[in-house]
């Protein structure tokens, strides 16, 4: 059997390693358009600000010792730039040689990876301004920015490599910018939980914009002038277009391979395309979404090396595993705090007319008694009849990473609440509480599934009318540092004696600093006779971080119940 794989890296390469390991006599050829098969493409922004110091500490495996250890015909620099699939052959250029030839396969796996977004801006390419893929755009990126560590950075785009990248940059010496068109850094998160980053972000002197988009660049004296749909304009030395990427379906769109409404080449369960003969991983696949159950795509290392692993079972064995689609797990460092996400977002649940409920909490990264331990904030959402676990959010300092692997295995396995009630965590001062910032999730989320908590939303404050009450249950210093407008301050050790002053015939809205006394005072409420007692999710923590960023009044997509 001949195996020719399209593309290496993540995807193509871990196809390659285990349908060796699988067929000792299988002929096997990975073609690869750049001069690198396997590298580290989360380690490029950390090269670039000379954290990692060495270049070569960003390669997994060389061409040359990946075939002398999986004994594969390792082809760089070789571009496949047709299928022939009556035929069986791929076109090849040999960029070394400048020619073109032709190879046969009996089956074929694509994994040409994703393209970065490049839009036809004015003066896009101008020198100096870069998106950052692959090892050939690092070398130009620290080699220009060397020279430039002084000067001024724009990074156009607010994800994970733009804010990778802003931070890197930051560290180098550069003063940096960050340009991005949502109202929010980090799509994949929903915005109360960005508005915690922004301000950390701002905190560290980075100017961050939002709500702005690039219309066009100018050479202005030997900079390049951003020019904003503001009016706006920025010289700056250096810009960094992190906007995105999108599936390579060039290859797959020639063969006439079928690809979906993710853009991206459309897989079965086994990873086989359209065509029996040719399967597909990696940053240009999609696939069924395990949550919504709509086409998707992912642009993550680990589902790639995932599905390397299963396409290569199924190509040695016939299709004989399932691939079940990805969660997108996914974490990153900003400065000094980290970012964790996994599962779908409330705003794409609420796109999907998915029901669901979100709850906020704010817990200790480990026992408060012990030294240093710092807030993290999580956010869940849930379906409303079943409790399923639908997504999940953290941010914090120490520990966001374990607590982020917790929740994704329960999404993962489609547990429930219960689950995250139930977790028996590994436990010591130094490492977390009694009862772990994971179970304090699970129990607000299990007072809510049981009506024991009625939630109110940061975005639904200003909707509260003259006829319902707001009261801030805090003490009464707390609230002199500041309130919601509105509020009049009850705090909950005093809220029994003051029951006769408020009136049961009115709809009560709760609220603390993080959510647990203002819970304590809706069921003092609840058994005193006031039926209609809501409070608010993630307390006056959450609402002062989203007002910060963004007046609530002004969120168009923001946490909220779908009924």
């Amino acid at each position: 059997m001949k195996y020719i794989i399209v593309g290496a890296v993540a995807g193509g390469a871990s196809t390659a390693a285990r349908l060796r390991r699988n067929d000792e006599h299988a002929e096997i050829v990975l073609f690869e358009k750049g001069e690198y098969i396997s590298y580290a493409n989360c380690g490029l922004p950390y090269y670039i600000g000379e954290v990692i110091k060495k270049r070569d500490a960003l390669f997994v495996q060389t061409a040359a010792a990946f075939n002398k250890r999986f004994n594969i015909d390792v082809r760089v620099k070789s571009e496949v730039v047709s299928i022939d699939r009556v035929n069986k052959t791929v076109t090849v250029f040999d960029h070394n040689t400048q020619t073109e030839y032709k190879e046969s396969y009996d089956k074929l796996v694509l994994s040409p990876g994703a393209d970065p977004v490049r839009p036809p801006l004015p003066g896009i390419d101008m020198d100096g301004i870069f998106t950052l893929r692959n090892v050939t755009d690092t070398d130009f990126i620290k080699t220009y920015v060397d020279e430039r560590k002084s000067g001024k950075a724009v990074v156009v785009g607010g994800g994970f490599i733009g804010l990778e990248m802003a931070e890197n940059l930051h560290q180098l010496g550069l003063d940096v910018s960050i340009i991005e068109m949502g109202n929010q850094i980090l799509a994949p998160i929903d915005f109360p939980m960005a508005a915690i980053v922004q301000q950390h972000i701002r905190a560290k002197g980075v100017d961050l914009r939002l709500n702005t988009s690039v219309t066009a660049f100018q050479n202005k004296l030997g900079h390049i002038n951003v020019l904003l749909s503001n009016g706006e304009e920025i010289l700056a030395d250096v810009v960094i277009l992190s906007i995105g990427v999108r599936p390579d379906t060039r290859l797959a769109n020639l063969a006439g391979i079928q690809t979906g409404p993710a853009r991206g080449i459309l897989v079965n369960e086994y990873l086989q395309t359209s065509d029996p003969s040719i399967y597909a991983v990696g940053d240009a696949i999609e696939f069924v979404s395990p949550i919504t159950k709509k086409s998707t795509n992912t642009f993550l290392a680990g589902p790639a090396n995932k599905q390397g692993r299963i396409c290569a079972n199924n190509l040695a064995f016939g299709n004989t595993e399932k691939y079940n689609g990805a969660i997108n797990t996914a974490i990153v460092k900003v400065f000094d705090m980290t970012v964790a996400t996994a599962g779908t977002a409330s705003k794409i649940l609420l796109a999907e007319k998915i029901q669901h409920i979100v709850s906020t909490t704010h817990s200790g990264s480990h026992a408060s008694y012990y030294p240093g331990a710092q807030q993290m904030h999580i956010q869940i959402a849930f379906t409303p009849d079943t409790g399923r676990l639908l997504s999940a959010q953290v941010v914090g300092f120490e520990g966001v990473d374990k607590r982020m692997e917790m929740l994704s295995s329960v999404i993962k396995r489609n547990g429930t609440i219960d689950e995250l009630m139930e977790m028996e965590h590994a436990y010591a001062p130094p490492f977390s509480s009694a009862k772990d910032p994971i179970n304090i999730a699970g129990f607000v989320a299990g007072n809510i599934l049981n009506q024991k908590m009625v939630p109110f939303y940061c975005n639904e404050v200003d909707q509260i009318g003259k006829n319902a009450v707001l009261i801030d249950v805090r003490t009464k210093n707390e609230n002199n540092a500041g309130t919601i407008p509105g509020a009049i301050n009850i705090p909950v050790d005093e809220l029994r004696s003051n029951l006769d002053s408020l009136p049961k015939q009115k709809e009560i809205f709760v609220f603390c600093e993080v959510g647990q006394r203002g819970y304590l005072a809706q069921r003092i409420l609840n058994q005193n006779g006031f039926e209609r007692v809501k409070n608010l999710s993630g307390g006056y923590a959450t609402w002062k971080n989203c007002e910060a960023e963004l007046p609530v009044k002004k969120i168009k997509v923001e946490m909220e119940t779908v009924r």
